[in-house]
């Protein structure tokens, strides 16, 4: 995962380099063509020079496929995507382009974001079977708002009506989402359904004297991701254009899907937020492995997970999530200026 972002990034930095080198190049021309005065023809030729009046706004509609990296996938990289874990994402974007190569995109999506251990993998592959004694799961709806800078890879001068029929892409910013992660529980002791994690503190969040006992402090529902990725454009008519497009985001939290370090004491979680957080805290009694233990407070477990210090998650990794899709973009035209009367 890392070496893809990272090529992506090398990518982009190679786009920006070959933006400035253009520029310089097409200054130079403009310039030799003053001095033997054939400005006008090489104008009419080639397209106008790139001015403010050449700049131009688009505005678009994506339908993505939706996943996520982290605990419950069976591995922290692309290859451990499954179909399974697959959930919808939407989004509306507005583009600016400045100058022949880069323009700035806003965007606002909502998305889900899905995982199970019972399903992150196959049972016959023998690495991920303790996948399947933790048995955990989550849903994440995502609402994200971010910025991005766009580098094209082909530097366009003309109108919009005479970009290229073919643009590849790539591109890189900042965004913020909303999140709130949910674990499904239909075992014993309560009703089955959906629960909120964060309040619930999963992993001694909420627990008294929480610092002393090495439990985690509570993670924020409003998070910062870095997107980064590319795409592809292709003209189908003078003001639209169909997109192909994939994208990574980077987070600074472990806790998209409420799991990170180890477990908690079942005691202290019973203590701070009762007992369905002790309950959707650890889920491996109802795994179907054996033998099914029972602890000091009388939650059931199996032996490896359940008790405190036991391993729940990998701290050491943040978790990612991704969206895949198409786009419909729309150019807005320019206003038509009429003549002034004289």
């Amino acid at each position: 995962m890392k070496n893809i972002c990272a090529t992506v990034v090398i990518l982009i930095g190679f786009l920006s380099f070959t933006i400035d080198t253009a520029h310089g190049q097409s200054w130079l021309k403009k310039r030799r063509y003053r001095k033997i005065g054939t400005d006008i023809r090489v104008s009419d030729a080639y397209g106008k020079p790139w001015q403010k009046s050449s700049r131009y706004g688009i505005i678009g509609l994506n339908l993505n496929a939706m996943n996520y990296l982290g605990e419950t996938a069976p591995d922290a990289n692309v290859t451990s995507l499954r179909l399974l874990s697959t959930r919808l994402n939407i989004g509306a974007t507005y583009t600016y382009k400045f100058t022949p190569r880069i323009s700035a995109r806003g965007s606002l999506s909502w998305g889900r974001i899905y995982g199970d251990d019972k399903k992150s993998a196959s049972e016959n592959e023998e690495d991920n079977i303790p996948r399947f004694e933790r048995n955990l799961n989550f849903r994440n709806n995502i609402l994200e708002l971010n910025g991005v800078a766009i580098f094209e890879l082909f530097q366009n001068s003309f109108p919009y009506r005479r970009r290229p029929n073919f643009m590849p892409y790539g591109f890189i910013g900042i965004g913020v989402f909303k999140h709130n992660p949910k674990a499904y529980f239909d075992g014993e002791g309560m009703k089955a359904g959906f629960y909120e994690l964060q309040p619930l503190g999963t992993e001694g969040q909420y627990a008294e004297d929480r610092d002393s006992k090495g439990y985690p402090k509570p993670y924020k529902l409003i998070q910062l991701a870095i997107p980064v990725g590319f795409g592809v454009k292709y003209k189908i008519d003078a003001n639209v254009d169909i997109g192909f497009e994939i994208c990574w985001r980077k987070t600074f939290t472990d806790y998209i899907d409420d799991i990170s370090t180890n477990y908690a004491d079942k005691g202290d979680l019973t203590a701070a937020k009762g007992q369905t957080a002790a309950l959707l805290s650890d889920r491996s009694a109802d795994s179907g492995f054996t033998p099914v233990l029972t602890d000091n407070y009388g939650y059931k477990h199996i032996s490896g997970f359940g008790l405190k210090g036991d391993q729940r998650g990998d701290v050491t990794d943040k978790d990612w999530y991704i969206t895949t899709g198409i786009a419909l973009y729309y150019i807005i035209p320019h206003p038509i200026k009429c003549p002034k009367p004289r």
